[in-house]
């Protein structure tokens, strides 16, 4: 500033100090800069051979050496010899890992996710998250039940793969309870026999990834936070199918109509030319035995399913009827007559007429509900 011709005042004004300082900064600028402070010992200095012994042998637990070193004499804080060890710990070389692609069909990822909210009764509730992704395309399918049983998980299977159009090669999952119930003496896998059934008779192959090791199917993990972030905070629902029609449609808007950040194309775009490969769907009829669950029929003619009772025709009285539940509607099977019912509040009669009647029961509809 001096250089360019203003004067101390002006120099002075501008930086808002005292003339005399910008006076003795212009006759000696070495004076005017910091002193470097006198480094202070530490009272670990005295120890500091023996902490690099134990540092160099990997033993880097602080509660430990701070431990031994109590019993050498030493009087300080633990946050002290924290502080001391941090700058002289050996710096760990992060893993590296290699992205796994697959071909268009070649594989699918499944994984539950837990929801939660208040209802209107003002109860917290569960409910769980069927997310299938694509490993190619990206393409996602989203499913919410109350139950995670491996009857929901079937029939979740088979309404993904007609939203998305086939089946795929093989699918991977975790290693939940409804895929394999452990391991044998021999660790051998102990698999969910009526799961495998199912895929058998999909021509699905199924894979597991290893224990504790779930970025292996990262690709449907990021699906199941996806929708934790992006769709959940939004859903305010009044019943299940209600609940499932904001989900397909959060898929079809949302997450398969934004270009993705991995593969930087559309899903949707993807799927039209991942389509073409995938497997054939068998008919729905070949796969009833898998989709529903066996229940007694009560003599009042109400049959008991999910906390909630459904009439029925009276002269299913005292058989047992097979119970499924498909995009939100209950389904009661016996004798290959079918009856449909609307699922009503939990624990709740849900049928608008006597079921003697023979007519399909209306359950009654529920309060608006909003995720917690």
């Amino acid at each position: 500033m001096k250089g360019a011709g203003r004067s101390i005042r002006g120099i002075a004004d501008d930086l808002g100090i005292a003339r005399n300082t910008v006076r003795r900064y212009l006759k000696s600028p070495e004076s005017m800069r910091p002193k470097s402070r006198r480094q202070r010992g530490s009272n670990l200095d005295k120890y500091g051979d023996y902490i690099g012994q134990h540092l160099s042998q990997g033993l880097e637990n602080c509660v430990v050496l701070h431990r031994e070193l109590k019993a050498m004499g030493y009087d300080g804080e633990y946050t002290t010899l924290k502080r001391y060890e941090s700058p002289r710990r050996s710096r760990r070389q992060p893993g590296a890992t290699v992205r796994f692609e697959t071909a268009p069909r070649e594989q699918a990822q499944v994984d539950w996710g837990s929801l939660g909210y208040v209802g209107a009764d003002g109860k917290k509730h569960r409910i769980w998250a069927f997310v299938m992704t694509l490993g190619w395309s990206r393409a996602c399918y989203v499913e919410l039940v109350r139950r995670a049983d491996t009857a929901a998980f079937i029939q979740c299977h088979v309404n993904a793969f007609e939203y998305l159009g086939g089946v795929p090669r093989r699918c991977l999952y975790d290693n939940a309870k409804v895929v394999t119930l452990g391991r044998d003496e021999d660790q051998q896998l102990i698999w969910n026999q009526r799961m495998l059934d199912f895929a058998m008779r999909m021509g699905l192959e199924v894979r597991l990834c290893r224990p504790y090791r779930a970025q292996t199917k990262g690709k449907v993990e990021s699906g199941v936070k996806y929708v934790k972030r992006n769709m959940w905070p939004s859903i305010c629902f009044t019943d299940d199918a209600d609940l499932n029609r904001q989900g397909l449609e959060w898929c079809d808007v949302v997450a398969n109509a934004k270009v993705h950040g991995t593969t930087h194309r559309v899903p949707w775009e993807m799927m039209s030319e991942e389509r073409p490969h995938l497997g054939r769907l068998p008919e729905r009829a070949a796969l009833a035995p898998y989709l529903r669950e066996d229940r007694k029929v009560a003599r009042d003619c109400f049959v008991s399913w999910e906390g909630s009772r459904y009439g029925v025709h009276w002269k299913w009285a005292g058989s047992v009827a097979q119970v499924g539940q498909r995009q939100g509607t209950v389904e009661i099977w016996a004798a290959m007559s079918a009856s449909r019912c609307i699922p009503g509040p939990r624990g709740r009669v849900s049928a608008s007429s006597c079921p003697a009647s023979g007519r399909d029961c209306l359950g009654e509809t529920a309060s608006p509900i909003r995720r917690r």
